[in-house]
């Protein structure tokens, strides 16, 4: 349940409630029309190394956003 790079990472947004999913990829896979993520991007980094359950800060240019990850998967 560690996010590593390749991980697919199921987060629900706490401030809405809203349900995310992202794959952690590297730079020339990142399209976040797929939602595949940039392990380097603000959300990225912040995921690495989170384990399921835990909350996760990540600070982007409209502020400050709070992510509960609910689950990993390695596919």
């Amino acid at each position: 349940d560690n996010v590593i790079f390749g991980s697919t990472v199921n987060l629900v947004d706490l401030q809405n409630d809203e349900k995310k999913t992202y794959k952690i990829v590297g730079k020339d896979e990142a399209d976040i029309e797929k939602n595949y993520i940039y392990f380097k991007s603000p959300i990225g980094r912040a995921l690495i190394g989170k384990h399921k359950k835990d909350l996760v800060t990540v600070k982007t240019p409209s502020g400050e956003k709070n992510f509960e990850i609910t689950e990993v998967k390695y596919i």
